[in-house]
């Protein structure tokens, strides 16, 4: 990147057809217009009798956001601001780019230079990371890149990976959990000439659509409640209510075929298991860092804060069904309503065809090199005992057991072993005698996160063998590393899911030890460094982070 400052199936279900064209047929405009006004609330009228009963029935549309592209000067601009949403019966304060709440899609090119000029409308200082791309440290947007209240900051880049899903949000150290949680969170589609040759949906908003989802908790007064606290800080800021693009359970009305689903899993803390509630296979065409060799057919999709994954529905039955999250075994997670299948989106197919496939193969992949003689580094996520403790007591104390997740059934050996944690930590002087210091509590390699000093520096364009270790540890950690695509080499001690095996920027370590192949092709200097930490935000701001240079 330059820079500056399973199944050939057709709609219906069937292999294609002989004489089937391999490049993507554009639909004669009179018949987009229709598709697109259909998926529309505004269009209600125009809509077939049965689908408009289906509107009548009291579900919202699933709102698109803006497909934004570069302009005439290959710019982009975002405004940061807040804003009022109605979300879920309340009436919340929320923050938005370019709106009230979350932000539109920005659509970039391979190759193509783009200048995104930003200003923030916040009382607060802000950051934009760009999760995902591998772009300079200059201009990646982490805790370092701070924008003012009432400042500006452009960053310039050009794009060279492959066609993925990305996105964008905060990340000032300390309080990235409270400003992804009021709002701030967009998508960046990357796009390049071998995924526009297949023959994927590619209709923004009809057959193409992204699913933002997060969870929310409202105040008295209705505005987001977001607490930083010794219960958070140690299992996640998490809500009692599911959000899918800022909507509680919308709707989706959708041409009758194949339908891309974008999925970001925009939670804070929460993961996800994704099915759909009839039973239907979703395929798996994507993952963080871009489209797989091959779909991969799966029932259920979990899925940590952070990750994205394209999927593909057949909706060419015509009946309609929900997208639903299942409950998961995660601390904190399964207390109700979430101990219950709860729908995220409904999708209700209309008569009209869709015209996008789901190819037999879709991108190759390029073959891992040889691991043999690679530098190996180690990254060792901890939490002090205490936090982890009092953590803990305050979870059940006001949830109860259930709040463990299935996990209180072994609480009085994790007791046990707390107890040596703390004796080791004692005897190590890691966590001496006093209060719990909550903003420092959360470690990689016994240090939190230091502002002022990178932890190591990597040499640039070389491939390592990086370890990432939560053993001794219980929690779930979405392990997240700015700067680069990688490839999973086993995850927490097991052999890689298919789903799992192309280009990654997220790794699941939940106990035991993830081996990622890692490569960085941009420099990255002390005063811009890149990151690694856990995406789960609440233990990132509370210091499971570590700075790195590249050069």
């Amino acid at each position: 990147m330059t820079h500056s400052s399973s199944g050939n199936l057709c709609h219906s279900g069937q292999k294609r057809c002989a004489g089937m064209p391999t490049h993507y047929k554009e639909l004669k405009m009179e018949r987009r217009q229709f598709i697109k006004l259909s998926a529309a609330l505004g269009a209600y009228s125009l809509l077939p009798l049965w689908s408009q009963r289906v509107y009548a029935a009291g579900l919202p549309p699933l709102p698109i956001p803006e497909l934004l592209e570069p302009d005439a000067s290959s710019t982009i601009k975002l405004r940061i601001r807040q804003g009022k949403t109605r979300m879920a019966g309340h009436n919340a304060t929320t923050w938005g780019y370019n709106g009230n709440l979350l932000g539109p899609a920005l659509k970039l090119k391979r190759g193509k230079p783009v200048t995104i000029a930003i200003n923030n409308g916040l009382a607060v200082p802000t950051t934009v990371h760009w999760h995902g791309l591998e772009v300079p440290g200059e201009v990646d947007g982490g805790p370092h890149g701070i924008i003012p209240p009432g400042g500006d900051r452009q960053v310039s880049f050009t794009p060279e990976q492959p066609a993925a899903t990305c996105w964008f949000h905060p990340h000032l150290h300390g309080q990235t959990g409270h400003q992804v949680a009021q709002g701030l969170a967009g998508l960046v589609l990357i796009d390049d000439t071998p995924a526009l040759q297949l023959m994927l949906p590619k209709q923004w908003g009809v057959d193409d659509i992204p699913l933002i989802i997060q969870d929310k908790r409202f105040d008295n007064q209705g505005n987001i409640d977001y607490q930083l606290d010794v219960m958070s800080a140690a299992v996640g800021w998490f809500g009692d209510t599911l959000l899918c693009n800022g909507v509680a359970y919308p709707e989706h009305a959708t041409p009758k075929g194949w339908l891309r689903l974008r999925i970001l899993n925009g939670c804070n803390a929460r993961s996800l298991n994704l099915a759909a509630s009839d039973g239907r296979p979703l395929y798996v065409t994507g993952s963080d860092g871009g489209l797989l060799g091959e779909p991969v057919q799966l029932s259920e999709l979990a899925m940590m804060p952070g990750e994205r994954f394209e999927v593909l529905v057949d909706t060419s039955n015509g009946k309609p069904f929900d997208i639903v999250t299942l409950p998961v075994s995660q601390m904190g997670m399964s207390i109700a309503p979430f101990d219950q299948p709860r729908p995220v989106v409904r999708i209700q197919p209309l008569r009209i065809p869709a015209s996008g496939l789901l190819p037999d193969t879709l991108i190759p992949q390029e073959r891992l090199p040889s691991t043999d003689g690679l530098e190996v580094r180690t990254l060792q996520l901890g939490m002090d005992p205490r936090l982890d403790m009092q953590g803990m007591q305050a979870l059940m104390e006001r949830y109860g057991a259930q709040a463990m997740g299935g996990m209180h059934h072994g609480m009085g050996n994790m007791h046990q072993g707390m107890g040596g944690m703390h004796q080791g930590m004692g005897e190590h002087g890691a966590h001496g005698g006093g209060s719990l210091d909550l903003m420092h509590a959360n470690t990689i390699n016994g240090k939190p996160f230091d502002m002022n000093q990178p932890g190591f520096a990597v040499p640039l364009g070389k491939y390592q063998r990086w370890i990432i270790s939560g053993e001794g540890d219980m929690m779930l950690h979405p392990f997240h590393i700015h700067g680069t695509r990688f490839r999973i080499l086993s995850e927490n001690g097991q052999p890689v899911a298919a789903h799992r095996q192309g280009w990654k920027d997220m790794v699941r370590v939940e106990g035991k030890r993830s081996e990622v192949l890692v490569k960085f092709d941009y420099v990255a200097r002390a005063e811009h460094a890149y990151m690694a930490h856990c995406h789960l935000l609440e233990h990132e701001d509370t210091g499971m982070m570590v700075g790195f240079t590249v050069g």
